[in-house]
């Protein structure tokens, strides 16, 4: 059984959410402040996390930016704010999806039905080859696993999906918003900043020189790709 934790600080949001999540046969636990939430999401595997962005005693953005420095665990924000500063920042801090309340049970369940899904596909796609390799890169899908130089390096969900996407297809040229529409899921038109966090982030973790990178490569006026001259 699929187990989601819900960290939110108020009991009636709570209560909604565990009767229509055990409903849908989802195990819940929960945290009422951000701290405890982050214990909880980084000393057990859960498959989803529903995380408020106003928390006491430690902010959903910062519970989101220290869970991603140490797991991958898929991450829906909560906000009450329906400003689009808010909507970018759960999103470039490594959030698979937001939600802005007041929200449809409806389409709180359908996001995390939506990325439940998605993160099923990639862990049980045992039809394409499991691992890709490059020079100095080895990444390997079924275990979602990163390694540079042979070094461990951490990735987001979104950030794994947006190398294995890129390193799946070398020499492929990807606009920001076929990144958007391909990597998130549904339409965020407007949102193609979001993109370049991302890959800033992503460079940042497995390029040696930022400023002239050898994987990720800038394809001016078009967006980005894959170096598909470094194959092993």
């Amino acid at each position: 059984m699929k187990e989601i934790l819900i960290i939110e600080d108020d009991p009636e949001i709570i209560k909604l959410l565990e009767i229509h999540l055990t409903d849908l046969i989802y195990k819940t636990s929960k945290a009422m402040d951000g701290a405890l939430g982050l214990k909880m999401a980084l000393e057990s595997d859960y498959d989803l996390i529903l995380l408020d962005l106003t928390l006491p005693k430690m902010d959903g953005v910062e519970v989101c930016k220290r869970l991603r420095s140490k797991k991958n665990t898929p991450v829906i924000m909560l906000t009450a704010k329906s400003e689009e500063i808010d909507r970018v920042l759960g999103l470039e801090i490594g959030a698979d999806d937001y939600i802005t309340k007041p929200f449809s049970i409806r389409e709180l369940l359908a996001r995390i039905k939506a990325v439940m899904r998605r993160t099923d596909t990639q862990q049980n796609n045992k039809g394409e080859s499991s691992a890709i390799a490059f020079e100095g890169l080895y990444i390997d899908i079924d275990k979602r696993k990163v390694l540079v130089d042979d070094k461990k390096v951490e990735l987001s969900p979104k950030e794994f999906e947006l190398l294995v996407l890129m390193a799946s297809n070398p020499g492929r040229n990807y606009s920001r918003t076929e990144l958007l529409n391909i990597i998130w899921g549904y339409n965020f038109d407007g949102y193609e900043h979001t993109v370049n966090s991302h890959i800033n982030r992503l460079r940042a973790k497995i390029e040696s020189d930022m400023a002239n990178p050898n994987y990720i490569l800038t394809t001016w006026g078009v967006g980005y790709k894959f170096n598909e001259d470094i194959a092993v």
